[in-house]
């Protein structure tokens, strides 16, 4: 299957949603093959599904003052943090091409992160039995959240590579309470080569999803939102 890639730098997440949306509809009517957005948001609160605004614990006044953003979308999961130095991908795939299951996908989603990490860095991830997303014992590197519209996939991971980690003390992650979260600067003691990881993410995703990878660039993508959305 080929897959375009767009690797868009950090992109306010509203115009991102759009971008998904505008995808979504355009991938249903097979007027676009399957897209991955590769990004990064300035600091922002998404709430899924199965919000509980409890697990924001930050007051009101210190996010305003952060300049933080809280949008309340249609994945799966509750609140998870975006914030720069974490690379965010939004696959807007056919699941009809991937096995046609929900769980089938949400398991590769997790299992690219468990094989990018070994084979790059020599890191044993997991999965909890428990909870959705990659771990490196009890802390989270790889936050996983879905929404399936006529199978085809929207939203989708936040892998922290250099994420300003104190940041999540606004929120409990994902509602968890009882384990921690950390990235792969943290866990290496050096900041990463962002650009570098994403071609790592995006080598790991091709495999593991059987995908053919070709870059477009953000006028490329442009060019298919526009020209596209309106034949």
């Amino acid at each position: 299957m080929e897959l375009f890639v767009a690797i868009l730098g950090e992109t306010d997440y509203s115009e991102a949603l759009a971008m998904q949306q505008r995808l979504l509809q355009l991938r249903q009517q097979n007027k676009v093959p399957d897209i991955m957005l590769l990004l990064q948001h300035p600091p922002t609160l998404t709430l899924g599904t199965r919000e509980n605004r409890h697990n924001i614990i930050a007051p009101e006044a210190v996010l305003e003052g952060q300049g933080v953003k809280v949008y309340k979308i249609n994945r799966g999961g509750d609140v998870i943090y975006h914030g720069p130095g974490q690379i965010v991908g939004y696959p807007i795939l056919n699941l009809n091409s991937y096995g046609k299951s929900v769980r089938l996908y949400v398991d590769k989603l997790e299992e690219v992160f468990v094989q990018l990490l070994w084979e790059e860095y020599g890191l044993r991830a997991g999965r909890d039995a428990k909870y959705t997303g990659v771990w490196i014992g009890d802390e989270k590197i790889t936050a996983i959240g879905c929404a399936v519209k006529r199978w085809v996939t929207m939203h989708g991971f936040a892998f922290n590579v250099n994420t300003e980690l104190s940041h999540f003390q606004w929120i409990n992650p994902c509602g968890i309470t009882d384990k921690g979260v950390t990235s792969l600067q943290k866990t290496l003691g050096q900041p990463m080569d962002m650009e570098k990881v994403n071609h790592q993410v995006i080598t790991h995703f091709s495999r593991v999803l059987d995908c053919k990878p070709q870059l477009i660039d953000r006028q490329s993508l442009q060019e298919i939102l526009g020209g596209q959305a309106n034949e």
